[in-house]
């Protein structure tokens, strides 16, 4: 039909192209959700979770920070010296451990974590204990499967597949 507006129905989509919009949608979601984050605080996701995290563990090594957070040390690393500019954070060698480097959150640092909005990954930690027990099993063993089909499984949680500004955006 010639100039007619043709739909798609979402029921025509093939599984596949139906995985394939669901995925798309959250990874919009997260930009999206990321983009507020840096308009509301102006840090990113990962930012602000490096700051709770060091605030929580009160003067920790970079590489427990790092493995807390299941990131890899350099990436957080290069977040913590943006931090550290923005006085939010300060770096020190360890007394015990010169090897070792500290962090530390200032109280510029510990004001912003105060009054942050909850991240997206702490309403979806909420919501997704709320699922029965199967539910939460089904959810987890389809993203492990689609992490096997996506050729995903060598990717680190720090990669570069979905960077933004040098920072990770937070995904969970």
């Amino acid at each position: 039909m010639k100039g007619a507006d043709v739909t798609r129905n979402e029921d025509a989509f093939s599984p596949s192209d139906a995985v394939l919009a669901a995925l798309r949608k959250i990874i919009r979601s997260i930009e999206l959700n990321s983009r507020s984050l840096v308009k509301r605080v102006g840090l990113t996701g990962p930012q602000l979770i490096i700051l709770k995290e060091v605030s929580r563990m009160n003067g920790s090594s970079i590489g427990e920070v790092a493995r807390t957070i299941s990131l890899s040390q350099a990436t957080v690393t290069g977040i913590v010296e943006r931090l550290e500019k923005r006085n939010l954070l300060l770096r020190r060698r360890s007394d015990v451990d010169r090897r070792k480097v500290m962090v530390e959150i200032t109280q510029e640092g510990e004001t912003l974590v105060r009054d942050a909005p909850p991240l997206m990954q702490e309403a979806f930690v909420d919501r997704f204990s709320r699922l029965p027990e199967w539910e939460q099993s089904m959810v987890l063993s389809a993203l492990q499967l689609l992490v096997q089909l996506m050729d995903a499984k060598s990717l680190s949680e720090s990669s570069g597949l979905m960077e933004e500004d040098g920072d990770i955006p937070v995904v969970l």
